[in-house]
C-alpha cells in the first residue's frame, strides 16, 4: 500500500462454474466517498426535493395524483380513505415513509397552503392556525376536477412512462399538465446544498402571460408583467415592494415583502370602541405564526409600546381570518399599523429562488425560462397527442372505406361467406382474391371475388359487421362518420404541419381552462410606504431594571421602586435605574457584551416573578456568568478597568461599547482565560490585585494603559504556577477589606510596580 493513499477493501463473492471465488477489490476511500455522496445528493435533488419544470410537481405529488387517478378516485366518484391512497402510493410508486405521502396529500388539499388545490379532502385536513390533519384512517379524499381535467387528461397519449422502483409497475415520467403549474401553485423544497422557493400565481394571469409569450417570444419581462403583475398567495395579503418584482422575474431570485391586510371598523355607537381588524395575513404566517403574532402583540401592549390597544382577540373561523384589536378613543391608527408591521410577523419577507429540474439538472430559471420550458413541453405533448389521434383516425378511415365498399358489393360478400368453409378462407378471399377454397352456390361471382383486395383491418371489420348495418339509414350514418373522420384527419394534419398551428390549439385550450377554473386575484400588489417606528419617539420615562439571583428580570415604575427601595435592593442582585428608551448591558466572564432594549423587557409588579434574561437576550446562563451589568447610557463618558484570571489588565473608555448589535466581544481573551473583574473608574489613583494564593500587589492606576476593547491588555502581576488573579480593588474612601475572615488595610500595602510579584498581606 502506497504512503498517503487510502484504501477500503470490499469483499465480493462471485460464482463461476458453480464455484465460489473470493475477490478482494481495493477502492480509494476518498473517491468512493465522493462518488457516493454525489450520487446521494443527486438522488435527493432529482427524485425527492425539487419540482420538474415541465409539470411543476415533485415526485411525491406526481405519484399521489397518478395513483388516485388509476384507482378511480375521480371527482364524480365517492371519497376514499386517505390510508388507501397512501397505501397505493407507497406500494406501487414511492418507497418512503407514509408520513411524507400523507403530509403531501394534506397540503394538496389545503386551500390556504395551495393556491389551486388538487385534492378534494373530506374530514379534518388541518387549519390555517397550525392545527394538524386527522390521522389518515379518519380522513377521505378524491381528485379535484381541476386536477383531473388539467393535470391528468390525455395521460395515455402524451407523456412517457417509466418503470417504478421495483420494475413491477409503470408510472409517468411527468404528468401532462396543461398549465404552468410551477407558477400557478409554486413550490418549496430543500435538497442537498440547495433549495427552491417559488411563489404561487393567479391562474388567469398566468394563462394571459403564456398567450402573450406565444404571440411574441421576444417580449420583455416587464411587458409580461403587464399581464401578471406578481404572485398571488392563497392567504391574500399585500405585496409591498411592487417595484422590486421585475428583478425577481428577470433573475429568478429575490425577496418579496409581504404584509397582512388591516381594516378599520369604527364603533357604531358612542360607547363602542373602534377596532383594527386583520382580515388577511402574509403567506409566511400560516400555522404557528398566527399564535406567535397574538403573543407578540400582547407583549407589545405589556411593554407599553402599544398603549392605544386595550384588547386583542382571534375571531378567525372557517370563513377566514379575523384578528381584532380594540383601540382606545382617538388612537393613532397609523402609528399602531407601523408598529405591527415593524415589530411583528404581520410584515415578513418571502425569499424567492426559482430552482427546478430542467433537462435532468437543477437550474435557477427566470420567468421567460419557465415559460419556454413549459411551452416546449406542451409542443412535445401536443405532437404526441395529435399524432396518436391522427393514427387512430387513419385506422378508422381505412376501416370505414372498407365497410362502405363492402356495402356496395354486399351480394358478392355474402356469396363469399356462404361459400367459405372457415373464417380463414373467407378472410383470405377478401384480402387476396383467393377463391381456391370457396364454393360459390351461385355462378357468376368467381371473377369478381378473385379481384377483391381489402386490407387485413378492412377484412376483419367486414367479417365482424352485423346485418343491421345494411339498413339504409345505417349506411348513411356510416358515410357521415366517414366524412367526420376525414375532417378530423385534415384537422390533425393541419395542427401537426407547423408550430404556429399548434400555438393556436394551445392558446384555445388555455382559454377554455381559464374560463372554467380561473379565480379573482387575492393578493394586492403595491409599493407600500416603509413602516416607520421610531422607538425614541415613545414617551420617555424613568424605570428601574431589577434581576434576582435566578436570572428573572422585569421593569418597575420609578414610583414603585421609591416606595419599596429597601425590599427591592435586598431581594435582587442587580438594580439599575435607566430610561425606557435605554439598553441594559450585560458583561460576562467569557468576554461578551450582551445588550437588551429596555423596551423589550416586560413591566411587572413588585411581586411578579419576571422573565428569564436568557429569553430576552443572547446571554446563556448555563455557559457564562454575569461580571458587570449597567445601562448603556451610564457608560457614556465612563472608563472601565478590565481584569482576567491570567492577570491581564487594561483600561477601556465606555464609548468603545456603543453598538447596535445584540452581542459583541467586549474584550479579547487568551485560550482558557476568563474575565474576573470589571470596575468603573472614577477618581481612584491606585489599584490592588489579589491572587488565589493571597498575594497582593498595589500600584498606580496610571501604569495600566488605556486600550481598545478588542485588545488583550497587559500583565498586571506575575503569577506563580497554578495561581490565578482572583480579585481587583480600587483604593478609595474605604481601603479596608476582609480576606480569610480578617481585615486587610489596602493602604498599608507596599506600593510596587505593575507586573511585579507582589507580597502576602500580614494578617
Amino acid at each position: 500500500m502506497l504512503a498517503g493513499s487510502y484504501f477500503q477493501f470490499v469483499y465480493e463473492v462471485k460464482f463461476v462454474d458453480e464455484q465460489q471465488v473470493d475477490k478482494i477489490v481495493p477502492v480509494c476511500l476518498e473517491s468512493e466517498m465522493q462518488t457516493s455522496y454525489i450520487d446521494y445528493a443527486m438522488s435527493v435533488i432529482i427524485t425527492r426535493a425539487l419540482p420538474d419544470v415541465r409539470d411543476g410537481l415533485k415526485p411525491v405529488h406526481r405519484r399521489i395524483l397518478y395513483a388516485m387517478h388509476e384507482a378511480g378516485m375521480t371527482p364524480n366518484k365517492p371519497y376514499k380513505k386517505s390510508a388507501r391512497i397512501v397505501g397505493e402510493v407507497l406500494g406501487k410508486y414511492h418507497p418512503h415513509g407514509d408520513s411524507s405521502v400523507y403530509d403531501a396529500t394534506v397540503r394538496l388539499a389545503q386551500d390556504f397552503s395551495t393556491r389551486y388545490p388538487l385534492v378534494d379532502g373530506h374530514g379534518n385536513f388541518g387549519s390555517i392556525e397550525g392545527d394538524g390533519a386527522a390521522a389518515m384512517r379518519y380522513t377521505e379524499a378524491r381528485l379535484e376536477k381541476f386536477a383531473e381535467e388539467v393535470y391528468l387528461k390525455d395521460l395515455d397519449k402524451t407523456v412517457e412512462f417509466i418503470p417504478n422502483y421495483d420494475e413491477t409497475e409503470k408510472e409517468p415520467e411527468v404528468l401532462p399538465v396543461r398549465v404552468p403549474n410551477l407558477l400557478i401553485n409554486g413550490a418549496e423544497g430543500i435538497a442537498v446544498g440547495m433549495s427552491t422557493s417559488i411563489p404561487p400565481h393567479n391562474l388567469g394571469e398566468v394563462i394571459d402571460v403564456v398567450r402573450a409569450y406565444i404571440d411574441n417570444p421576444e417580449i420583455t419581462t416587464r411587458e409580461l408583467m403587464e399581464y401578471m403583475p406578481g404572485p398571488d398567495f392563497p392567504t391574500g395579503g399585500i405585496i409591498a415592494n411592487k417595484s422590486g418584482l421585475a428583478e425577481i422575474y428577470e433573475t429568478g431570485s429575490g425577496k418579496i415583502k409581504l404584509r397582512g391586510k388591516i381594516d378599520i371598523e369604527l364603533g357604531k355607537r358612542k360607547a363602542d370602541k373602534d377596532k383594527m381588524v386583520i382580515t388577511e395575513i402574509p403567506y409566511t404566517m400560516i400555522g404557528a405564526g398566527i399564535n406567535k403574532f397574538l403573543v407578540d402583540v400582547a407583549e407589545l401592549v405589556e411593554s407599553k409600546k402599544l398603549t392605544d390597544v386595550v384588547d386583542i382577540s382571534n375571531q378567525s373561523n372557517k370563513d377566514g381570518i379575523r384578528i381584532v384589536l380594540e383601540l382606545k378613543k382617538d388612537a393613532d391608527v397609523e402609528k399602531i399599523r407601523n408598529i405591527l408591521y415593524k415589530k411583528t410577523k404581520l410584515e415578513d419577507t418571502y425569499g424567492v429562488n426559482m430552482l427546478a429540474i430542467a433537462g435532468g439538472r437543477p437550474e435557477t430559471l427566470n420567468l421567460k425560462g419557465i415559460l419556454k420550458n413549459y411551452l416546449d413541453f406542451q409542443y412535445h405533448n401536443a405532437t404526441r397527442k395529435y399524432q396518436a389521434l391522427l393514427e387512430k383516425e387513419l385506422e378508422k378511415k381505412e376501416i370505414k372505406e372498407g365497410l362502405i365498399k363492402a356495402c356496395d358489393i354486399i351480394d358478392l360478400i355474402i356469396a363469399v361467406l356462404r361459400g367459405s368453409k372457415s373464417l380463414k378462407d373467407a378472410k383470405a378471399c377478401l384480402m387476396t382474391g383467393d377463391i381456391s377454397n370457396i364454393k360459390f352456390r351461385t355462378a357468376g361471382f368467381e371473377k369478381e371475388a378473385g379481384q377483391l383486395h381489402f386490407t387485413e383491418k378492412q377484412a376483419s371489420a367486414i367479417l365482424e359487421m352485423r346485418l343491421y348495418k345494411l339498413i339504409g339509414l345505417e349506411i348513411l350514418a356510416l358515410e357521415k362518420e366517414y366524412k367526420e373522420t376525414m375532417a378530423k384527419i385534415a384537422e390533425y394534419q393541419h395542427i401537426l404541419e407547423s408550430r404556429a398551428n399548434m400555438d393556436v390549439v394551445i392558446k384555445k385550450d388555455l382559454e377554455a381552462i381559464k374560463e372554467e377554473f380561473a379565480t379573482p386575484r387575492r393578493t394586492l400588489i403595491e409599493d407600500g410606504k416603509e413602516a416607520v417606528y421610531d422607538e425614541t419617539a415613545v414617551a420617555v420615562s424613568e424605570v428601574v431594571f431589577v434581576m434576582d439571583r435566578f436570572g428573572y428580570c422585569k421593569l418597575l415604575d420609578k414610583s414603585t421602586y421609591d416606595r419599596n427601595r429597601e425590599t427591592i435592593e435586598t431581594e435582587n442582585v442587580h438594580v439599575v435605574s435607566c430610561f425606557n428608551t435605554d439598553k441594559i448591558c450585560i458583561f460576562t466572564n467569557t468576554g461578551n457584551l450582551h445588550q437588551v432594549k429596555a423596551a423589550d423587557i416586560p413591566y411587572g409588579k413588585l411581586r411578579d416573578k419576571g422573565t428569564p434574561i436568557d429569553n430576552l437576550s443572547k446571554y446563556d446562563g448555563t455557559k457564562e456568568q454575569i461580571i458587570y451589568l449597567c445601562s448603556a447610557e451610564s457608560m457614556k463618558g465612563s472608563r472601565f478597568l478590565f481584569a482576567t484570571k491570567q492577570a491581564l489588565v487594561k483600561r477601556v473608555p465606555g464609548e468603545e461599547f456603543e453598538t447596535n448589535n445584540r452581542t459583541v466581544a467586549a474584550t479579547k481573551l487568551l485560550e482558557g482565560d476568563d474575565v474576573v473583574s470589571i470596575l468603573v473608574l472614577r477618581a481612584e489613583t491606585e489599584v490592588v490585585l489579589q491572587t488565589s494564593s493571597g498575594v497582593f500587589l498595589r500600584f498606580a492606576l496610571e501604569e495600566i494603559p488605556e486600550m481598545k476593547k478588542n485588545s488583550r491588555g497587559v500583565r498586571g502581576i506575575k503569577l506563580a504556577q497554578g495561581e490565578e488573579l482572583e480579585t481587583v480593588y480600587l483604593l478609595g474612601e474605604d481601603p479596608v477589606i476582609e480576606y480569610k475572615k480578617k481585615e486587610v488595610h489596602l493602604n498599608r500595602l507596599k506600593i510596587g510596580k505593575r507586573d511585579g510579584k507582589g507580597s502576602k498581606a500580614r494578617l
